[in-house]
């Protein structure tokens, strides 16, 4: 197949992050955040072809700027692309859409024009767009690991350190309150200072016990000491738990996601249901459960 003709598709699920703390580095590739997140099966579709004159990008059928895409392509290749988008994620509201899009980006331009390269390759591909655009700072790693990633040491690989928080699979319900601009909070030296403390003592009560319950947990008293919560957003976390569930911010965004037992699941959601549309995805397990007979 000619370059001209060549098509590439690919996709990559969303992620949510409970919480975190940022680690500078002059090396991007070390640059970055550990913390823990969800990662679920929402997520953003790609197809990518050779373009004309200039690379495009659109996402659900309307040209943008996409300043991280971009920058990933311009690492990859040195031909213009048209990149067609497609999101059954909120966009800006906490979900890693920005990491989501050029993940599949990458991998989409990776099959359509041959590249060769390796998962890790791209990774680190995504990771430096990321991070040089100040659009995110871990959720490329948490996508690319899946399940209920911890991010114990910051960066791509082979810098970066994953692990996972054994769990079968699980439902979040998530509402969307509003938005909450990334850079606005990673450009706080003050907020962050903050935020990173939490962060560094959230992550270690995790290790000590890396249970879903216990992650929701955690991520709860991170957004109580960090402060970035609307009102909206806490009355829904207490809504949650009122009625059953146990619930939290996505970071960085004006959203709430949720998860419950069986027994108060339709509770929880009517919860939500009463703040805004509710959206359920699932979390994929990292193990399976053995057959019985």
């Amino acid at each position: 197949m000619s370059i001209e003709s060549s098509a590439g598709r690919a996709f990559a699920p969303g992620h949510i992050t409970g919480f975190f703390e940022m680690h500078d580095d002059p090396d991007p590739r070390r640059k970055g955040s550990t913390g823990c997140g969800v990662v679920i099966d929402g997520g953003i579709d790609t197809i990518v072809t050779r373009g004309v004159g200039k690379t495009e990008v659109y996402l659900d059928g309307a040209s943008v700027k996409a300043d991280t895409t971009c920058s990933l392509i311009e690492q990859l290749v040195d031909f213009p692309v048209h990149v067609n988008c497609t999101s059954s994620i909120p966009i800006g509201c906490g979900f890693g859409a920005s990491a989501a899009g050029s993940l599949s980006t990458a991998y989409a331009l990776n099959d359509a024009f041959s590249l060769g390269l390796t998962s890790n390759q791209l990774v680190e591909a995504v990771h430096i767009a990321e991070v040089s655009n100040g659009s995110g700072m871990g959720d490329v790693e948490g996508q690319y690991f899946g399940g209920v990633p911890i991010r114990k040491v910051p960066g791509c690989p082979p810098y970066g350190v994953l692990d996972r928080v054994p769990s079968p699979s699980f439902e979040v319900h998530c509402i969307v309150l509003g938005e909450l601009s990334t850079g606005s909070v990673l450009n706080d030296a003050g907020l962050m200072r903050d935020i990173n403390s939490a962060g560094r003592s959230a992550l270690r009560s995790l290790l000590a016990r890396p249970t879903v319950t216990n992650f929701m947990e955690i991520s709860k008293q991170f957004t109580l000491k960090c402060g970035l919560a609307s009102d909206r957003v806490m009355d829904a976390i207490e809504a949650v738990g009122a009625a059953g569930g146990m619930a939290s911010q996505a970071m960085l965004g004006d959203t709430v996601f949720a998860c419950s037992v069986e027994e108060t699941k339709k509770d929880v959601f009517d919860a939500l249901s009463t703040f805004a549309e509710v959206t359920t995805y699932n979390v994929t397990s990292c193990y399976e459960h053995p057959v019985k007979f």
